[in-house]
């Protein structure tokens, strides 16, 4: 593989994926860590991505709460946005996740609309603060500097202490055999909390991330109650979800 087929297939796991680790950057592109850390600190370089101990984050991860212009298939999550945002109605409890598909839900909240929210992630606490009728309550602990989260027995002592009528949350990988799942064991620890804390779990996910899976499991498909990505229900790339009795949107 040529460096700039290198170089580009690296900056397109992290936009897909928000984080990615050296090894599996080394193991995908069948490169040693040396040289996935070279291209990696290349990248960062041209600011396309930004280098962190282990791995690169993507860009998109900002605690501005101006939209970045770098967040990947942008559209495509304000499209899974609109759908989410009819979900929730006046007066409502609901948790929001961390992560840039999550982001565009908080933007996304009708500023007449008064909630209840509960959030771990920094800039979704930001935005959400915006909102004239929205109630914020952070769940606090220690922060993951790259995804500006909160995580560890503090986060997750909180989440069990409420009950939320939704819980949207999103996820790194997901595939309709082996479910959610994710290379970060705190992140996976505090996703299991927040849907043990939600009536209802609701996945907001790009179908790129469909069919994909990692080390640490978070949970089997069907303990989602519903799946929303930018595909209609019935498209092909959903079939094998239908199988799980997830609700499709």
């Amino acid at each position: 593989m040529l460096k700039e087929e290198r170089l580009q297939a690296i900056l397109s796991q992290v936009e897909l994926h928000n984080r990615v680790l050296l090894t599996d950057i080394a193991e995908k592109l069948d490169v040693s860590i040396d040289t996935a850390r070279r291209d990696v600190k290349e990248l960062d370089k041209e600011n396309k991505l930004r280098k962190v101990h282990g791995g690169a984050i993507s860009l998109g991860f900002t605690t501005d709460s101006t939209r970045n212009a770098n967040i990947y298939a942008l559209s495509e999550k304000m499209v899974i946005a609109e759908k989410a945002v009819k979900l929730l109605k006046n007066e409502g409890v609901i948790f929001i996740d961390g992560g840039t598909t999550c982001m565009e839900l908080a933007r996304s909240i009708p500023p007449e609309l008064k909630l209840t929210c509960f959030t771990m992630s920094l800039p979704v606490a930001m935005e959400l603060n915006t909102k004239p009728n929205v109630e914020v309550i952070f769940i606090g602990g220690k922060i993951s500097k790259e995804g500006q989260v909160a995580i560890g027995a503090n986060a997750t002592n909180a989440l069990s202490q409420i009950r939320v009528d939704y819980g949207f949350i999103g996820t790194g990988y997901v595939d309709a055999i082996e479910g959610l799942t994710d290379f970060d064991w705190d992140i996976v620890q505090v996703k299991k909390a927040i849907m043990q804390a939600s009536k209802k779990t609701i996945l907001l996910c790009i179908s790129q991330k469909l069919n994909s899976r990692h080390r640490y499991k978070t949970c089997d498909m069907n303990a989602i109650s519903t799946m929303i990505t930018e595909l209609t229900p019935d498209d092909d790339q959903l079939k094998l979800f239908r199988n799980n009795n997830v609700h499709l949107i």
